[in-house]
């Protein structure tokens, strides 16, 4: 068995082992609300463990362990409450796969956790750039020769989704209130071309209470107009860069992470399903990211993270986002 690592705050715990074997220990109906994004499958190796999901050898056996780890989020998330799972599908290979095509890696989340008990609650599209896909990627797909040569074998970029789970069973603590203010990279006043009395015109920073802290965020557009963006299925304004810098903690062997998940989805997600008395639990940590937002919108989080080096930087992340939060209140 491995050894587990532990580090607290004030506001958070988190563990440097097997997500399973941690998620397993917690108390049943005790998180408020996860957000996370799996290991892609077979497709890329973030570790040399074992016990780490993404070495599996066929997308069969990732989800065989998988499902453990769906079937202890059930019994730990509160009745009526949500898990949201950050993916995409995934490009196969002939090498690896025998053709070149997609598989559904999307809809064996889905199907995984509906067989779990979960109820499927809804998804959102993410938008990303083509473009700076094919530069990266270099994916046959995506590049303009295809069209020259044979455009049967062109296709469309890969966007992220999120699917969101819920919890049978009745909430009995309601996240409640309106919207604050908005996360992305729209001035909602520009685009609405309207004002409304608790709109603040142009794209200038405001601040004000949220529950007990002060927060500073722009002032763009009304609780309706936020609520208007984030119901659409697809999230056209989520800023692509906003990640937690993860480079210092790759290992000379390892995969680059193709899919990491901006601050911005974390946040509207936590903005839209928990609330401040939550706690917020991430199965696959990595350098914080999911923690790092929790944490500085008041919410207590739970994590865990398999990889060393990881975790480490993790640590990191998580005391910054408390001193952040710290600072704040003082304000």
């Amino acid at each position: 068995m491995q050894a587990i690592e532990e580090y607290k705050g004030d506001n958070f715990h988190i563990y440097n082992a097997d997500c399973v074997e941690i998620a397993s220990q917690l108390p049943d109906n005790s998180i408020g609300f996860s957000v996370y994004s799996p290991p892609f499958s077979s497709l890329y190796t973030y570790s040399n463990s074992d016990r780490d999901m993404g070495n599996s050898a066929t997308h069969d056996e990732f989800f065989q362990q998988y499902k453990y780890l769906i079937k202890e989020k059930l019994r730990i998330t509160k009745p009526g409450r949500l898990t949201a799972v950050h993916c995409m599908n995934l490009p196969t290979t002939k090498g690896r796969d025998g053709f070149i095509g997609m598989y559904d890696f999307r809809g064996e989340i889905i199907r995984a956790h509906i067989d779990a008990g979960w109820i499927y609650h809804s998804e959102v599209c993410i938008w990303k750039d083509p473009v700076l896909a094919m530069q990266r990627t270099k994916a046959l797909g995506l590049l303009h020769a295809t069209i020259k040569k044979d455009s049967s074998m062109s296709r469309q970029g890969i966007p992220d989704t999120v699917v969101i789970f819920r919890k049978p069973g009745e909430n009995i603590e309601p996240i409640s209130g309106e919207f604050k203010y908005y996360v992305g990279e729209t001035d909602l006043n520009e685009y609405t071309k309207r004002e409304s009395p608790d709109a603040i015109q142009g794209n200038k920073f405001i601040s004000f209470d949220v529950d007990g802290r002060t927060k500073q965020k722009r002032g763009t557009g009304s609780s309706i107009d936020v609520w208007q963006h984030y119901a659409s299925p697809v999230w056209h304004d989520i800023n692509q860069t906003n990640t937690l810098q993860f480079r210092s903690a790759r290992e000379q062997d390892d995969e680059r992470h193709i899919c990491p998940l901006q601050l911005d989805v974390i946040e509207r997600c936590n903005q839209l399903w928990s609330k401040p008395s939550d706690v917020v639990f991430s199965p696959f940590l990595g350098i914080g990211s999911e923690g790092y937002v929790a944490v500085q919108m008041g919410r207590k989080f739970i994590g865990t993270e398999l990889k060393s080096s990881y975790f480490q930087v993790a640590k990191k992340n998580l005391d910054k986002a408390e001193l952040i939060e710290d600072q704040t209140e003082l304000f």
